[in-house]
C-alpha cells in the first residue's frame, strides 16, 4: 500500500524502494501532441519536460516487483479552452481522447501490463479555502492572480463531460481501471460528493459509476471514511487511494509512519480483501530538502529520516497483517494502534517520557513463551531489555515499557516519542 511520486532511476534506486516497502510509482505520461493536431501522437516520455524514456522504466519497474500508475494530462496549448492554458478542457475533446488512447492502448498491452490510469490530477472547481479555482483545472474567469479570478461556473460539468467520462470510457475499453484524478485537500469533501454524484443531462451518466478507485489528496486516514462507507463499501469504486500524502507535512518525522501505520489498521477494518484496494502515494520520494525520504546527492543519494523510518516499518511489520482481536488499552497519556504481523503483535504508540503501560487482549500467550522489544520508530534502534516487559493473564498482554528522557519527537509543546512494541514467540526452543 506505499507508493511514491516519480520513478526510481538506477538499481540502487530500485534497491532503496524495496528496503523501504515502496512498490508503487506514480507518474505522466507523453507529450502527445504538444504543438499541433499534425504533429505524430507521442506517448513515450514521461517526467516533469517529458525527459525520460518511459517504456524502459515500466518494464524495469514491472521486472523489480513495481506497480505503475500512469497521469493522464493536460491539454495542449493548441487545443485549450482558454488560450495558450494547458489546465483549462479542451477545445476539440476528441483530440484529448485520441491521446488517451494512445496512452492506454500502449501500456495496458503486454509487455508492459499497466492496469490503473488516472484522469488529470486535482481538477475542482471552488476550493472550500475560498478560491474560486483550482490549481490545475481553469475556466473563464481565470488569473494566475488568484485574487483576480472568479468562478468557474461550469467546473464540473466541463471536467465530467469533456475530461472524465470520455478518458474512463477509453480506460475500461481496454480493461484497465479507472483512478480519479486526485480531489485537492483545500475542495471540501461535500463538494467531492457533489461532483461525483453528479449526473451529465448531456451524457446521462454519473461521475461515480466511472471511477474505479476514488483518490483524495493530503487528508488525514480518518476523512476516507466517508468515502468508504458511501462509494467502496457496497460500490461502485473498488478502493481508496490517496496518490500524494506527505510534502511539507513531513517536516513532523511522525508524520510517514504514523500515517501508514494508521492507514494499514484502517484498511485491515474495512474489508482489504484486495491488494490494490489501498494504496498513498508518497509526494515525492527524492530531493534536496531534508524532509523527503532521500536526499539525491552528491556524492550519492542517501536516506533521510522519513526514508529511514519507512525502513524501520518495513522490517518490523514484514508479515501478512490482521487485525488485532480487540481493541488495544493504551494507559495514560500513551495513544497509537495495533495489528497482527503474521503472529507477532504490533503496537505502534507515542507517549511522554516515563514509565508507561498498554494492553492487548485476545491473544492467548505463546505457548513457548514470548520476547517483547521496544523499538524506536526513527532509527530502528532496540530500547535494553530492562526497559520493557509483558506479561499475561488469561488472553490478555500487558506491556510495561519505559520512553527515553531524549524522544525521537521536535512537538515544542510536549515532545513524545514514536516507538514500536512488538511481541512475538520466543524462538529458542525450551530447555
Amino acid at each position: 500500500m506505499i507508493g511514491t511520486n516519480g520513478w526510481p532511476g538506477t538499481a540502487a534506486d530500485i534497491e532503496m524502494w524495496h528496503r523501504m516497502g515502496i512498490s508503487w510509482g506514480r507518474g505522466s505520461v507523453g507529450p502527445g501532441q504538444p504543438d499541433a493536431p499534425t504533429q505524430p501522437m507521442r506517448v513515450d516520455r514521461t517526467g516533469n519536460a517529458f525527459d525520460s524514456d518511459l517504456p524502459s522504466i515500466i518494464l524495469r519497474n514491472n521486472q523489480n516487483g513495481i506497480r505503475s500508475l500512469l497521469f493522464l494530462g493536460y491539454t495542449p496549448k493548441w487545443n485549450a479552452s482558454l488560450a495558450g492554458d494547458s489546465k483549462s478542457a479542451p477545445a476539440d475533446v476528441s483530440a484529448w481522447e485520441r491521446y488517451v488512447d494512445a496512452v492506454v492502448k500502449k501500456y495496458s498491452a503486454p509487455p508492459y501490463n499497466v492496469r490503473h490510469f488516472q484522469i488529470w490530477n486535482e481538477a475542482a472547481g471552488r476550493l472550500s479555502g475560498g478560491l474560486p479555482q483550482a490549481t490545475f483545472w481553469h475556466g473563464p474567469n481565470f488569473s494566475k492572480d488568484e485574487h483576480q479570478s472568479g468562478p468557474y461556473e461550469r467546473a464540473m460539468q466541463d471536467y465530467v463531460e469533456r475530461i472524465h467520462i470520455p478518458a474512463a470510457r477509453i480506460v475500461r475499453r481496454y480493461g484497465a481501471y479507472v483512478v480519479y484524478g486526485g480531489w485537492p485537500d483545500q475542495g471540501g469533501l461535500d463538494t467531492l460528493d457533489r461532483w461525483l454524484d453528479y449526473r451529465s443531462p448531456r451524457l446521462n451518466e454519473r461521475m461515480a459509476d466511472w471511477v474505479d478507485y476514488l483518490d483524495t489528496h493530503y487528508l488525514p486516514v480518518a476523512d476516507l471514511d466517508g468515502l468508504y462507507e458511501r462509494y467502496v463499501k457496497q460500490g461502485p469504486a473498488r478502493g481508496v487511494w490517496q496518490t500524494e500524502i506527505g510534502d511539507r507535512y513531513m517536516l513532523d518525522a511522525h508524520y510517514l509512519p504514523r500515517y501508514f501505520f494508521e492507514f494499514a489498521v484502517w484498511a485491515l477494518d474495512r474489508n482489504w480483501d484486495d491488494p490494490d484496494k489501498y494504496v498513498s502515494m508518497v509526494y515525492h520520494w527524492d530531493g534536496y530538502e531534508p524532509f523527503r525520504l532521500t536526499h539525491r546527492g552528491p556524492p550519492a543519494r542517501t536516506y533521510n529520516v522519513s526514508g529511514q523510518s519507512l525502513i524501520v516499518l518495513n522490517q518490523t511489520v514484514p508479515g501478512a497483517l490482521a487485525a488485532l482481536p480487540k481493541p488495544v488499552r493504551f494507559g495514560p497519556d500513551v495513544t497509537g494502534a495495533g495489528l497482527l504481523s503474521d503472529n507477532d503483535i504490533v503496537l505502534q504508540v507515542s507517549a511522554p517520557p516515563g514509565w508507561r503501560t498498554v494492553e492487548a487482549e485476545g491473544i492467548a500467550a505463546p505457548a513457548g513463551g514470548a520476547q517483547v522489544s521496544f523499538i524506536d520508530a526513527l532509527t530502528g534502534t532496540a530500547a535494553p531489555k530492562q526497559d520493557v516487559a509483558s506479561s499475561t493473564n488469561g488472553d490478555v498482554t500487558t506491556i510495561r515499557f519505559r520512553v527515553p528522557d531524549k524522544v525521537n519527537g521536535t512537538d515544542r509543546k510536549q515532545p513524545k516519542h514514536l516507538a514500536y512494541l512488538v511481541v512475538r514467540a520466543n524462538r529458542e526452543k525450551p530447555a
